[in-house]
């Protein structure tokens, strides 16, 4: 194995702002094997080459060379001089290499502007006073929109800055397409993709190139590379896997595919990747590899002969960010929702806190494939020395948990070992809406650094949400979501509409919910999407128990996971998602609420049967629950201090409490004060914390014999000492 030496390629494009982490999961992997490897992501490298003044000039002369151009487009050509001469200075501004130049742009006199800059009316509404860096990053990033909707329309009408020729690996049940595209002339972008991975090829010199496929948008690229590779360097091999091949390729049948890659493996790529390894080295016959497809007598089989165990969660290493270009990539602000926001500005280290789904039961999801079935989460000890790793490689201190729910025991043990260590970190990640995550959960949290949690709403319809057997209510959202907020951690709401058997009143009571969870300030974020049929989620693979009937389209030997379907309970769901789009954009922004819903669609929609204020009456009425004998207690404040204070013939003690945000002097009885002030001592967190339950708490008390517990426990300044950052989970 050790003569093996592989080149990890994530092809154009994903995402400006931080590289996908596919390729730092396996060089990690491959770190602990001792297998040499390089990687790269073209997608940032072709994007730098392409804006450049090298790159814009080439743009616009394969521009001015069409004819019937739209007037946009016309209008960027003349002001060619003027994109070509600033753009190296955007760049390195997007970079945070050059931030001055922020005060520059918003003077509006700088960029050169078309139709993207025709949304501008909106800037000071959506940014307000926030600063000239972000306004100016949003005006950048206009710019570069501008110069993107010339390329398309004048160069390669496939580009797009995250999903590359998206259309060409979009449910394509043929080959056919993609197949024709190959036989075409290289593009602007092809040329530059080409050249960039021959210069990789002719340095790093790799036995075997390993292209990770995340989305449709990277599939057309990641084969013109194949394609290249055969042509220019037979005796490399090359395999294939990630995110669309485990959805989308599990059919594989067309051969042709064969003639540019050489496998293509299914769901967690380590132990894959090294049965390919230890077969091309002749350690292994290619009836021993593992979920893998290859040609074999001019046929595609599916290979999966091999009896080796799939490498555990905890011993796949610390994801390797080394040889990317980590202070190259842009912080753009394409939007101005504050969630998709994380996604695009800003650099994030990828990890996750768990394998698969600990829920892994929604109806909508590929809960069959091994990605979501197969849960293993690792301990908060391995996560936060993976954390100090990268940190130290990186540079950068901000996390994505890129989990498809992050369980909350993890998330709280996370949190207080994040605590312990002192670690200084920012960090967010998806979750479910479970009650688990009271306000004192979400306290801890955001005490360990969280800003952000993003889950799944979906329909807001307690009947569908029982149909999609989410394990939520509307009502358990909105109180999970105001736990969140209170403690200052921003909330985002994936919202669905269009499932099946979803009727118009349904859609638009769904919008009520929203429109009330954002009215009440307990939502900041949410995204609209229309449900999508696929393959390998219950819904698709039994249509007939959700009320709707499969319609295509018919599978001709490519890929297999958009599906099509027929809904004869359901609305015309198509109609609704214009109005939904600008409904949430003013509600995000704070307006439109006293507006009827019916003012946001151009059809006539039933009026909301949901109360004008459910969602406020439902977080009203949540409670304070009794901590459970195994609740663990968390002091959050600062050492406390206890003073003796004689008033008459009494010696009361007086607790001094300070905490990062507030402080208080507490009144208890002296015993008491010098009870909690030892007990609070041991309640912080720091490398000799041991968890206290409710029970020991309760019981010390008791032992120590301080008086009735009960009346203790419920006193003002038992409130108080809660509210200052005695937690309790």
């Amino acid at each position: 194995m050790s003569q093996a030496k592989l080149l990890l390629i994530t092809p154009p494009f994903t995402q400006l702002n931080t590289p996908y982490p596919a390729t730092t999961y396996i060089k990690g992997y491959l770190n602990t094997l001792g297998i040499p490897s390089f990687q790269a992501d073209l997608g940032i490298e072709v994007i730098l080459r392409l804006f450049s003044k090298e790159g814009l000039r080439q743009i616009f002369a394969q521009a001015k060379k069409q004819q019937n151009l739209s007037s946009n487009a016309l209008r960027i050509i003349r002001l060619e001089h003027s994109y070509v001469q600033i753009i190296e200075e955007v760049i390195t501004f997007l970079q945070h290499k050059n931030p001055t130049l922020a005060f520059t742009i918003c003077e509006r006199s700088f960029l050169p502007e078309a139709s993207r800059f025709e949304q501008i009316d909106d800037l000071e509404w959506s940014f307000g006073t926030i600063g000239v860096q972000d306004k100016a990053k949003y005006l950048a990033t206009l710019y570069l929109e501008d110069l993107g909707d010339l390329i398309s329309e004048a160069v390669d009408p496939y580009f797009g800055f995250s999903r590359y020729a998206e259309r060409l690996g979009m449910s394509a049940s043929s080959y056919d397409t993609l197949h024709s595209k190959l036989q075409e002339p290289l593009t602007l972008i092809d040329t530059i993709t080409l050249e960039l991975l021959d210069g990789l090829i002719q340095k790093e010199c790799p036995t075997l190139i390993c292209f990770s496929i995340p989305f449709p948008g990277n599939l057309y690229s990641a084969l013109r590379c194949g394609q290249f590779v055969k042509r220019n360097y037979p005796k490399i091999k090359i395999a294939m896997g990630g995110g669309y091949p485990n959805t989308e390729l599990r059919s594989l049948s067309d051969p042709r595919v064969f003639e540019v890659l050489d496998f293509i493996s299914l769901d967690d790529g380590e132990r894959p990747l090294r049965n390919i390894i230890e077969y091309l080295a002749g350690k292994k016959s290619i009836e021993q590899l593992k979920r893998t497809f290859c040609l074999i007598n001019q046929k595609v089989q599916y290979v999966n002969g091999s009896t080796d165990v799939d490498i555990s969660f905890h011993k796949t290493g610390t994801p390797d960010y080394s040889d990317l270009l980590l202070n190259d990539y842009l912080s753009v602000i394409e939007v101005t929702n504050p969630m998709h926001r994380l996604w695009s500005d800003g650099r994030w280290n990828k990890l996750t806190m768990a394998h698969g789904c600990y829920w892994k039961k929604c109806s909508f999801c590929d809960i069959s494939l091994d990605y979501i079935k197969n849960y293993e989460p690792i301990s908060a000890t391995i996560l936060c020395d993976r954390m100090e790793t990268l940190i130290d490689q990186t540079g950068v201190s901000g996390f994505h948990f890129v989990d498809e729910a992050a369980p909350p025991s993890i998330m709280k043990e996370l949190a207080l070992e994040l605590i312990k260590r002192r670690m200084n970190v920012t960090w967010w990640t998806n979750i479910r809406f479970e009650e688990r995550f009271t306000s004192e959960l979400c306290r801890l949290l955001k005490a360990s650094g969280c800003i952000a949690v993003s889950g799944g709403l979906e329909v807001a319809s307690d009947r569908l949400l029982a149909k999609m057997k989410k394990g939520i209510t509307v009502s358990k959202v909105a109180r999970v979501s105001r736990n969140f907020t209170d403690a200052g951690i921003m909330v985002h709401a994936y919202l669905m509409y269009g499932f099946p058997t979803q009727t118009s009143q349904e859609t638009v009571d769904s919008l009520e919910m929203v429109r009330q969870l954002f009215e009440n300030g307990i939502i900041q974020s949410g995204f609209w999407h229309q449900f999508a049929m696929t393959a390998h989620a219950p819904v698709g693979l039994d249509p007939t128990a959700f009320g709707v009937s499969f319609s295509g389209p018919e599978h001709l030997g490519f890929a297999k996971n958009d599906l099509s379907h027929e809904d004869p309970l359901g609305a015309d769901h198509s109609l609704f998602g214009e109005g939904l789009r600008v409904s949430l954009y003013n509600y995000m922004n704070g307006a439109g609420f006293d507006l009827a819903l019916s003012k946001w669609f151009d059809f006539k929609i039933p009026a909301p049967s949901i109360p004008p204020h459910f969602i406020l009456q439902e977080i009203e009425k949540n409670p304070e629950k009794r901590p459970t004998a195994t609740s663990q207690l968390i002091w959050m404040g600062e050492k406390p201090e206890c003073n003796v204070v004689k008033k008459k013939e009494l010696e009361i003690g007086q607790l001094s409490l300070v905490t990062k945000s507030d402080e208080d002097t507490l009144v208890f009885d002296l015993k008491i004060a010098q009870w909690l002030n030892h007990t609070l001592i041991g309640l912080m967190p720091s490398a000799h914390y041991q968890k206290t339950t409710f029970q020991d708490f309760m019981n010390d008390f008791k032992s120590h014999q301080l008086g009735d517990f009960e009346q203790f426990y419920k006193s003002a300044s038992m409130e108080k000492l809660k509210e200052l950052g005695l937690l309790v989970i």
